[in-house]
C-alpha cells in the first residue's frame, strides 16, 4: 500500500486497454470504481475486476461501485435485481420504524451478495443527505427522508447490512448535499443556510455515523463556513466541520472530479483536493487524458491518509452466515417486486 497514489480511478470500457494497463501499473491508484459502461456479463465483470487488481499487484485493492437502488444502480437485471430507492425505505420507516430499518439492512445485505459475486468490495452507500423542499432532484428519492432521524436510522442499517456481507460502505455526501439547488454534475451550488441550521439538520446524520470507515465529499459551497470553496477543496470545511464538528476521522474521498461543479483543469483539481485535506481524489469517467492529469498532481498515500486507508480495510468483516435465499424471501415481504 505504501506505493499507492492517493486516487481512485475508473476505466473507459468493459476491458482494459493496453494504455490503461500500463498507466495503472506506473501510477498505481489505491483503488478503482466501476460504472454502467463497464458492466457487461458475469465473467466479463469478474475478469475486469481481477485485471484491475493485477495491474497494481494488490489482490485486496478495493473496487467501488454506486449500487444504491432506484435510479442510481450500476448492476441491473439479470446481474442483480432492480431495488427500490432510499425514499421507498423511508416511506416504510415512517409507517413502522422497525420495519423500515430491517428492510434497509436486508437490501444492503442483498447488495453485498450481488457485489461480491463479481469481486466488488465497496459500495458508495448510504446516502446521508437530508433534502429540503425545492432542492435539486439530484438527490431527491435517493434520500431516505427529509428528517435527520430517518436518515440516521436507515443509513446505519444500510451500512451494517453491507458490512455484514463483507462489503465496505461509503457515506455521502459529507457534510450534506440536501440543500443544494443545483446539480453538481453540471454546476456548483451555494448553500446560504446558517451554521446552526446546518449543524442541526444537514450534519446530524454524518455526526451520528462518524464511526464508519469512509466518506465522500459534497461539491457544495457553504457560505456560512467558506464562501469561496466547495467542501471538496475547502480546508476550512474539511478541518473545522468534517474532522472536528462532525468528528469523522475515517478515509475521506472527493466526489467525482469529472463533475462540472469543480473548476480548473484536472491537475489543478487534484492538487486542490489533496491540499484541502481529502485523503483520496476520485475520478470516474475513464477519460484517459483526464486521469493522466489527475495522476500528475496526485501524491503517494502516506501519513494520516495511509493510516486511514489501512484502518478502512480492517472494517471488512468475515461475512455472516446469512443465506441469500432467506434474505431475499424476507425482503420480499416488504418489496415483493425484487423477490
Amino acid at each position: 500500500m505504501t506505493e499507492s497514489k492517493s486516487m481512485i480511478l475508473g476505466c473507459a470500457g468493459k476491458s482494459l486497454t493496453r494504455e490503461e494497463i500500463n498507466f495503472y501499473r506506473n501510477e498505481c491508484p489505491w483503488a478503482f470504481i466501476l460504472f454502467a459502461r463497464n458492466i457487461g456479463e458475469t465473467e466479463q465483470i469478474r475478469d475486469l475486476v481481477a485485471e484491475m487488481r493485477d495491474c497494481i499487484g494488490r489482490p485486496d485493492a478495493l473496487v467501488f461501485i454506486d449500487q444504491e437502488g432506484g435510479r442510481v444502480q450500476r448492476l441491473r437485471p439479470p446481474l442483480a435485481p432492480n431495488y427500490p430507492a432510499g425514499g421507498a425505505l423511508g416511506a416504510l420507516w415512517r409507517d413502522d420504524h422497525d420495519a423500515g430499518a430491517r428492510a434497509a439492512w436486508l437490501m444492503a445485505r442483498l447488495h453485498a451478495f450481488d457485489l461480491l459475486r463479481y469481486g466488488i468490495t465497496a459500495d458508495c452507500l448510504p446516502v446521508l443527505d437530508v433534502p429540503i423542499e425545492g432542492a435539486s432532484d439530484v438527490i431527491g428519492a435517493r434520500a431516505y427522508g427529509k428528517e435527520p432521524r430517518a436518515v440516521i436510522e436507515l443509513g446505519r442499517a444500510a451500512a451494517e447490512g453491507l458490512m455484514s456481507g463483507g462489503v465496505l460502505p461509503v457515506m455521502k455526501h459529507i457534510p450534506g448535499h440536501g440543500r443544494a439547488f443545483a446539480d453538481t454534475h453540471f454546476e456548483l451550488p451555494t448553500v446560504d443556510a446558517s451554521l446552526s441550521d446546518l449543524q442541526r439538520h444537514d450534519f446530524a446524520p454524518f455526526r451520528e455515523l462518524n464511526d464508519l470507515p469512509m466518506a465522500m465529499t459534497a461539491h457544495v459551497v457553504y457560505s456560512a463556513i467558506d464562501p469561496k470553496n466547495p467542501a471538496t477543496t475547502s480546508g476550512k470545511v474539511i478541518d473545522e466541520i468534517i474532522r472536528r464538528d462532525i468528528g469523522f476521522d475515517g478515509l475521506l474521498m472527493s466526489d467525482d472530479t469529472s463533475m462540472k461543479a469543480l473548476s480548473g483543469d484536472f491537475p489543478t483539481k487534484a492538487a486542490a483536493i489533496l491540499a484541502a485535506g481529502c485523503d483520496l481524489v476520485l475520478h470516474c469517467n475513464g477519460v484517459f487524458e483526464e486521469m493522466a492529469g489527475i495522476a500528475s498532481r496526485t501524491t503517494g498515500l502516506e501519513g494520516k491518509s495511509l493510516e486511514r486507508a489501512k484502518r478502512a480495510l480492517t472494517y471488512i468483516r468475515k461475512r455472516d452466515a446469512a443465506e441469500e435465499t432467506e434474505i431475499r424471501a424476507e425482503f420480499a415481504t416488504y418489496f415483493d417486486a425484487v423477490a
